[in-house]
């Protein structure tokens, strides 16, 4: 027989240890997580019910009992979005087939868009990384293929060398649930990968010689996994934001990940093709970036436009 509460509790520690790869979620953020996923599994426990059965209806049957119980909007909001993100997960590892909880509106807060970079605040990002002090050559590689191909971190880091032989144009990248797609590099981060495959090369010929192994990684690390973390690339990129004078508190490789979709979206690239180079399984995900770029153009429209400057004064 299933032990369902067992199940689900290893879904939730599965699901955050994703979050705090991919987001470097803060530890109180993760709590938070925590607590608001066990209070919707003892729910569900109540009812018969389990993360890989609960329908639409549950869901909302959830939240109603939430607001019966006289639970603020900000708190109900906060755990269906724990809700959503818990699902979108599943989704895309392949545990659900569907997500019920993806059209489901919250209870009137505000929709939080993603944080993310303008063109000049990445290039001051570009700019610091190859004027670091030590790993330049690596540390370009590491950023402009970041901005290039909007990997998540986890995908960066573990890149298999054999990916990047031969002077690529695209980059075979393996996502989330297994999952494999082709990444464009543009011209800027195909130089940076090549310098970096002559420094990188060198440095292995010289390891192996006294003795290691060669490395499959394309970014290979004497630690246990065998390749940069993810934990070492955040610290790096806050290294580059303070040398680059961008506020290091609004980097981390998730936002060059933000910048690289809405800058595409931007360009007149679209949300298909951008879904695509993200790897996200549903479209829903990436039109979050179509709302980034409506308050960025707000921003634009209040700060230059001639009429909303003459209302100021």
């Amino acid at each position: 027989m299933t032990n369902y509460p067992q199940v689900m509790t290893q879904w939730i520690s599965v699901f955050l240890e994703a979050q705090a790869a991919e987001l470097d979620a803060a530890t109180n953020t993760q709590l938070a997580y925590a607590r608001d996923l066990q209070g919707f599994a003892d729910w569900l426990q109540d009812h018969g019910l389990h993360f890989a059965t609960a329908t639409r209806d549950d869901v909302e049957g959830y939240l109603v009992d939430c607001a019966a119980e006289g639970l603020a909007k900000s708190t109900r909001a906060r755990r269906l979005s724990a809700i959503k993100q818990l699902y979108r997960f599943a989704f895309e590892e392949g545990w659900r087939t569907e997500n019920p909880a993806i059209q489901i509106k919250g209870p009137g807060r505000a929709q939080r868009l993603p944080k993310t970079l303008d063109v000049a605040e990445v290039a001051r990002l570009l700019d610091a990384a190859r004027t670091s002090s030590k790993n330049s050559v690596r540390n370009t590689c590491l950023m402009e293929l970041l901005y290039a191909t909007g990997m998540r971190v986890t995908e960066l880091v573990s890149l298999p060398v054999s990916a990047a032989r031969g002077d690529p144009r695209m980059l075979l990248v393996c996502g989330k649930g297994g999952k494999e797609r082709l990444v464009p590099l543009s011209p800027p981060a195909r130089s940076a990968l090549t310098a970096y495959l002559v420094a990188r090369d060198a440095a292995e010929e010289a390891r192996q010689q006294d003795g290691a192994a060669a490395s499959r990684f394309l970014f290979p690390s004497r630690g246990k996994a065998g390749h940069l973390t993810r934990h070492r690339f955040f610290g790096l990129i806050k290294e580059f934001a303070i040398a680059g004078g961008v506020n290091p508190d609004k980097v981390t490789p998730h936002t060059l990940r933000h910048a690289f979709a809405t800058h595409l979206l931007a360009g007149g690239a679209d949300l298909r093709s951008i879904q695509t180079m993200l790897g996200h399984a549903d479209v829903a995900t990436t039109d979050i970036y179509t709302h980034v770029l409506d308050e960025r153009l707000k921003e634009l429209v209040l700060e230059h436009h001639p009429l909303a400057k003459s209302a100021k004064t």
